[in-house]
């Protein structure tokens, strides 16, 4: 290829591109079409000098133009902070609302689960034997229930419970597309744990020890993890039933909810982390760190109330969906 020759017969095109690009928000339909025709045509003159006479100086100024084609022609990438504030203004608390019924069954079903088999241990010496041998509950219930929350430094527990919670909630999100069964079971390891912990500790006349050591954190912990078994059912759910749409596109949809309240779970999560690493074990007045508790327990469920309602009533449904870009055309 004769370069000079082949600059020659296009450098007017890509003139006339450049000026375009820098004009690109005051152009006419006409001139529109024009700017995506010259970008269409730059990038195979590219292509072609790099196929034919790689020239360095060429190839790198064909290569800026064709760039700032693309971006004048598909448009600007909104900023990163403006993704990030819509999630979490609207996307993860409309995905959360939406499953509020969801959430509400797996909070009541779960703790009259944990109630029931709390309140069998306590009036059944049978049940308490079959837990554990005598030593092994009173060890339990005297020692190791308290130490659990001060027996490693706070940052490095607070992480360890961080990554053991968002790891459960993914396994009860990702794997509701099981029909729901990998998330049910889930649920019933967690509930059975709680009431059988919280059964042995009232046997004993440690109530007051259970709760106020596993309010604090346990109140956000517990309503992240219904709120990831009530999204991992829905899923399951549709795929028996996936209503009015094709069960491919529900599923599509649901799954991206879905992976909606997967990421805000992960900030719901961290926090209860923080507390149960830095408040639970090592703030010794009972009322400060059940009111810490409760505080982050309503301003959560403040949160996806207020804001969620809000984004639901405006057609928001926490479906990230990624539309292709469309060029620009007059007419």
């Amino acid at each position: 290829m004769d370069v000079d020759a082949y600059v020659a017969a296009h450098n007017a095109e890509w003139q006339r591109l450049e000026k375009l690009i820098n004009s690109s928000r005051g152009l006419n339909g006409a001139e529109i079409d024009e700017l995506v025709e010259l970008y269409q045509r730059t990038a195979t003159h590219l292509s072609a000098v790099r196929s034919s006479s790689p020239d360095p100086m060429l190839v790198g100024r064909l290569s800026s133009l064709v760039a700032r084609g693309r971006a004048a022609v598909a448009g600007a990438q909104a900023p990163m902070w403006r993704d990030a504030a819509r999630f979490a203004t609207r996307s993860f608390p409309a995905a959360a609302y939406r499953m509020r019924w969801w959430w509400l069954g797996c909070a009541v079903l779960g703790n009259l689960l944990s109630l029931a088999l709390a309140i069998w241990i306590v009036h059944s010496p049978e049940a308490q034997a079959a837990v554990g041998d005598p030593y092994e509950i009173r060890k339990l219930v005297e020692e190791d229930f308290a130490n659990y929350y001060t027996e490693h430094s706070a940052a490095s527990f607070a992480f360890q419970v961080w990554i053991n919670n968002a790891w459960v909630s993914a396994v009860a999100l990702i794997f509701g597309i099981l029909l729901g069964i990998p998330t049910v079971f889930v649920l019933l390891t967690n509930q059975l744990n709680l009431g059988v912990t919280g059964g042995l500790m009232f046997a004993h006349g440690k109530g007051d020890v259970f709760f106020g050591l596993i309010l604090p954190h346990g109140l956000l912990e517990l309503t992240a993890v219904y709120l990831a078994c009530a999204a991992g059912l829905r899923l399951g759910w549709t795929v028996v039933d996936p209503g009015p749409r094709r069960r491919g596109q529900a599923l599509a949809e649901e799954g991206r909810a879905t992976v909606s309240i997967a990421l805000g779970l992960i900030g719901a999560l961290f926090v209860s982390g923080l507390i149960e690493g830095f408040v639970t074990g090592w703030v010794h007045v009972t009322w400060l760190r059940i009111g810490i508790g409760v505080v982050a327990e309503a301003a959560f469920l403040a949160y996806v109330v207020v804001l969620g309602r809000r984004a639901v009533r405006e057609g928001e449904t926490g479906d990230a969906d990624l539309r292709p870009d469309l060029a620009p055309v007059s007419g």
